[in-house]
């Protein structure tokens, strides 16, 4: 008899309650680490940081963009959150450094029509994720990790931090959020992913 996800989950409700973790913060399905595996399509881009920026668009009225000077001059939040990968690792009590997308999204002034937000990445990588989701307090766009700034293999220098969704959606190498008037599909989704990327309910593909 193969694995199964339920095999996965009892091995990582197990590893948590050894712990003294409380199992119900392990998502079916996941096992823990302590290692932060690297799991990214293609090379890590080669980024100018003289060149860099930030930029938000769309379904805004007042889109702009920072330079990566400007972003560490806005008001800093640091976050101890679980992050879910959908090759079933979760790594718990993870820390990060950096802006609250709210507040970024706010800056822009988001329009009613405004639904979902499409992340750009350096290298071409899209992933979309509903408006509301990226409101919640703990959802940046992270420059640290652990009080170090982010390595490339980790998404540095600037990745999106979406710990409600399995960790595809806290995409790499972040250079846009564009706010969109329907939804649209980003990389993975259109390869098969789930839409929606809830961990605690197993979205992980559409098949």
């Amino acid at each position: 008899m193969g694995i199964t996800s339920k095999m996965i989950g009892e091995r990582g409700r197990r590893q948590a309650g050894k712990l003294g973790i409380d199992p119900a913060r392990v998502p079916p399905g996941q096992y823990l680490t302590e290692r932060f595996p690297v799991l990214t399509v293609g090379r890590n881009p080669t980024v100018d940081m003289t060149r860099w920026d930030l930029k938000i668009w769309g379904e805004v009225d007042e889109p702009y963009t920072l330079t990566w000077e400007e972003l560490h001059a806005l008001p800093q939040t640091t976050v101890t959150v679980d992050i879910h990968c959908v090759t079933r690792w979760s790594k718990l009590d993870t820390t990060w450094t950096g802006v609250r997308v709210s507040d970024l999204l706010d800056r822009a002034g988001v329009r009613a029509t405004g639904t979902h937000v499409m992340a750009h990445c350096d290298g071409g990588y899209t992933t979309n994720v509903p408006l509301e989701a990226l409101r919640a307090p703990d959802v940046l766009v992270a420059h640290s990790y652990e009080g170090a700034p982010l390595e490339p293999d980790h998404g540095g220098p600037l990745r999106l931090l979406v710990p409600s969704r399995y960790f595809w959606k806290s995409a790499k190498f972040l250079r846009q959020l564009e706010v969109m008037p329907e939804d649209r599909q980003g990389f993975w989704e259109l390869n098969g992913y789930h839409n929606d990327a809830d961990p605690f309910t197993e979205q992980r593909h559409w098949f």
